[in-house]
């Protein structure tokens, strides 16, 4: 008996023991004893899909029946309606939500059935969608970080008989590994190269110009004046800024001690900025700061206009010395010593005949000499020059000293024209009435146009010379063609081929300029004017004066001097056009110019510094148009080598009047 119970005692040990401590073991899981366990339950308790996007959730059984719990448990941070609401002071889950609500059981059942059900085709899904998200990352797409953070959580909180993860792709820890969100060395390349790029060139040149703009507004601020130890430091400063700065433009140019001066006006300026915090009394100075440069401005604009047309009517010491020195020298000689060679080919028209009418000696000799330089036979051509009786001698002596080789050359004077009267020429009578004496030598202070008509108030426009092109048949009455030149021209190639450019019975051959906006009809004449409306194209394209082709047969047969008359006259009081030779040229030659080739004559040497090199290379004519002549101190010294290149500077009378390169 006592045999008996003992080994009924026994089997109830046995059976019940187990029962007994696995539900303790799932009493103990159910009820966590610490925040951290509350908070671990609640991520695994709340519903998400992992990075497949397959849900997956902690079984909850019902206590008739004890089971392992199915599927796998991920760390997710997403919300749901089962997840564990957190108390709203210190953010930790409280230990009486632990549980599902009774209400939840059923549902969270059929999920748990559910998810048991899935787990059949879920390596077939995986591998599908894995080929999918493999597929467009390939394709050059940046993988979320978040998923790859999802998916690491996930991998390592999986239990153990959760299903195990799939290898990662090679393109993926490739495309990770470059990435450089991955790769800090990478990602300071990137920056290093963005700034770099951002880099302010000279910045340092700019900051010591801000530096000297602050200090100046500083000093005129009524606190900062009111401290006289600031404002000598201030001074201080500001004289050592503009020594260090002086005229550099870049940062190469500063020098060593740059960077101590900057720091020690950065230093006197904040303690400015301590003394002075009205941002309006700083505004206000800077505000008057910039009227008076603007004012300043305007006022050196003036000034530069004034003094740049002063320096091209200047002539300098050298060039009066030269038609003195030369025209003493011409006097000491008898009549046959000033008679020049060949004088049977002036009227030869079978040979190259020039006209230069100039009054510039030395300007006059580069033109001579650079064509007979670059003729292929200079023995062909003649060259008529006209000047004035002031420079007739000193010019009879330049090309008697130093003639131009087996050329021909003949010098007269304008005076020599004893048919351009007053009577005959409608401009010169113009040139010597007192209206045109007043424009030019009356100060006009006061006048509105005083400054407009600067630029044309140059003497050059009073002399006949500059009109004597408009009489060339009558200057030369037995030739049929001439090239016309100016005097501030260099040739470079042999000019021979202009005597066969087929005119098409024009008469004028020039090169158009109207490939720049400034060169059409309505920048030279006064369309305003209903006669000038009415009987020109204000688009018309504009030519150059300085190298022109002139068929002077059909001059005379078309009659264009009289044209010229006809102009002249209406514009008696300068309403059609103001002063100068091609607004008239333009009117005159009206569709009776025809166009050559550009590369014949190259234009803006006296004016413009971006002319291209390889077109003045090229060109058979190069003119210095402008103020900025190349014998003038003005010139750009770029172009100058071309037109020095022709004058002797070794000559006896150039050293003598000091004229230098």
């Amino acid at each position: 008996m006592v045999r008996r119970n003992l080994v009924l005692a026994l089997l109830c040990l046995t059976v019940l023991a187990p029962i007994v401590l696995y539900t303790d073991r799932l009493s103990a899981a159910s009820k966590p004893s610490s925040n951290d366990e509350v908070l671990d339950e609640a991520s695994g308790q709340s519903f998400g899909t992992n990075q497949v996007g397959e849900p997956h959730a902690l079984s909850q059984e019902s206590t008739n029946s004890v089971k392992e719990p199915v599927g796998v448990i991920y760390s997710d941070n997403s919300s749901n309606s089962n997840q564990i609401p957190t108390d709203p002071v210190d953010g930790f889950a409280s230990s009486t939500t632990a549980e599902l609500p009774l209400g939840k059981s059923e549902e969270h059942k059929s999920r748990v059935l559910s998810a048991a059900v899935d787990e059949r085709s879920r390596p077939e899904r995986e591998a599908v969608i894995k080929e999918v998200t493999n597929g467009v990352i390939g394709n050059g797409l940046e993988k979320p970080e978040s998923v790859e953070e999802h998916k690491e959580m996930g991998s390592q909180q999986t239990i153990p008989n959760s299903i195990p993860a799939k290898e990662e792709n090679e393109s993926e820890k490739q495309h990770r590994q470059t990435s450089p969100r991955n790769n800090p060395e990478k990602r300071q390349t990137i920056l290093r190269k963005k700034s770099s790029n951002m880099t302010i060139p000279d910045a340092r040149v700019r900051q010591l110009k801000d530096q000297l703009i602050r200090a100046k507004v500083y000093l005129g601020i009524g606190p900062i004046r009111a401290n006289p130890h600031l404002v000598r430091e201030l001074r201080l400063r500001i004289k050592d800024t503009q020594r260090v700065l002086g005229d550099a433009t870049k940062d190469s140019d500063l020098p060593k001690n740059t960077y101590e001066k900057l720091k020690a006006m950065e230093l006197i300026l904040n303690k400015g900025k301590q003394i002075q915090d009205d941002c309006a009394a700083v505004v206000k100075k800077l505000r008057a700061m910039v009227h008076s440069s603007e004012e300043q401005l305007r006022i050196h604009k003036k000034q530069e206009l004034f003094l740049t047309q002063l320096a091209a009517k200047t002539i300098s010491k050298g060039l009066h010395c030269l038609p003195l020195r030369l025209s003493n020298e011409y006097f000491s000689l008898n009549s046959s010593q000033q008679q020049f060679p060949y004088r049977e080919k002036f009227e030869d028209p079978d040979l190259y005949h020039y006209a230069l009418f100039s009054d510039n000696i030395l300007a006059t000799a580069v033109v001579v000499n650079s064509t007979i330089s670059n003729a292929n036979n200079p023995a062909d051509h003649v060259f008529h020059i006209v000047t004035d009786r002031l420079n007739y001698a000193a010019m009879r002596m330049w090309f008697l000293a130093n003639p131009p080789g087996k050329a021909a050359i003949q010098i007269q004077t304008i005076e020599e024209f004893t048919w351009l009267n007053d009577n005959y020429s409608p401009v010169l009578k113009q040139l010597r009435s007192q209206s045109m004496i007043d424009y030019y030598f009356r100060t006009h202070h006061g006048t509105a146009n005083s400054d407009a008509n600067l630029k044309y108030r140059n003497p050059k426009y009073l002399s006949i010379l500059n009109h004597l092109r408009f009489y060339l048949p009558e200057v030369f009455p037995r030739l049929s063609k001439v090239v016309f030149l100016d005097d501030d021209i260099v040739v470079q190639k042999d000019l021979t081929g202009l005597w066969k450019v087929d005119m098409k019975g024009k008469v004028n051959g020039a090169i158009e300029t109207c490939g720049e906006s400034f060169h059409r009809f309505d920048k030279y004449l006064n369309f305003s004017n209903p006669l000038i409306a009415k009987n020109f194209n204000p688009r018309a394209c504009g030519w150059a004066y300085g190298m022109n082709v002139f068929d002077l047969d059909e001059w005379r047969k078309q009659k264009i001097t009289q044209v010229y008359h006809y102009w002249q006259n209406l514009n008696i009081d300068r309403q059609l056009w103001r002063l100068g030779s091609l607004p008239p040229g333009l009117i005159t030659f009206y569709n009776h110019t025809i166009p050559i080739d550009h590369r014949w004559h190259i234009l803006g040497l006296g004016y413009n510094a971006q002319v291209d090199l390889k077109d003045i290379e090229s060109a058979a004519v190069i003119h210095y148009n402008g103020n900025m002549k190349p014998w003038l101190d003005i010139g750009m010294p770029k172009y100058r080598g071309y037109w020095s290149k022709y004058v002797n500077y070794d000559h006896i009378f150039i050293r003598d009047c000091n004229i230098n390169p």
